[in-house]
């Protein structure tokens, strides 16, 4: 498999997992890296900052993230969100340029079960937008976790929008002592 040919590139592929779980406050579950090349680099749901016409499910993530707490982002690179401890992975951590979900057979889900296993033993708010996100919710104590639909088109109508997840992450951690993210 050459570099060209997956997304996000190679050596962005561990990139979300490059953080020590101890610094770890929240995590958002993705579904699959976007297949258009130059878009996926490593943090689920984010772009690279060079990209400007963001993708439906970043958009929608936006467009609930004003409603939610008034801010307006104009950046899809959500690079800040990682530093802060918001880990962004996906369940399927490549695909092929121009594909989605090609390599969901190639066993990334044990590395993503082992990670939420992992996660769900400390104090980490987990964010689990859809289905395949969903799916990790066995891992995640009730009160630290926050679960709606996918916030795709397709589905962003039937729950996402208006989930309020962010100010709902930034109670459970301040009602923990913790600190709040500044999304």
């Amino acid at each position: 498999m050459a570099d060209v040919d997956i997304a996000p590139e190679f050596s962005h592929v561990f990139r979300s997992l490059s953080r020590p779980i101890k610094s770890t406050n929240a995590v958002i579950f993705g579904q699959d890296p976007y297949p258009t090349r130059g878009h996926a680099h490593g943090l689920a749901f984010s772009v690279d900052q060079s990209v400007t016409a963001l993708p439906p499910s970043l958009r929608n993530i936006f467009t609930e993230l004003s409603s939610d707490l008034g801010v307006t982002r104009r950046s899809g690179d959500l690079s800040d969100w990682f530093d802060q401890g918001v880990l962004l992975v996906n369940r399927v951590l490549t695909t092929q340029t121009g594909f989605s979900l090609v390599h969901s057979n190639f066993g990334w889900q044990e590395v993503t079960d082992a990670v939420a296993h992992e996660l769900g033993r400390h104090d980490v708010v987990a964010i689990l937008w859809g289905k395949s996100a969903g799916e990790l919710s066995r891992y995640f104590r009730p009160e630290w976790r926050i679960e709606s639909v996918h916030p795709s088109p397709l589905s962003a109508y039937r729950g996402f929008f208006g989930s309020k997840p962010f100010s709902r992450c930034n109670a459970i951690l301040m009602a923990h002592q913790k600190s709040a993210i500044d999304w």
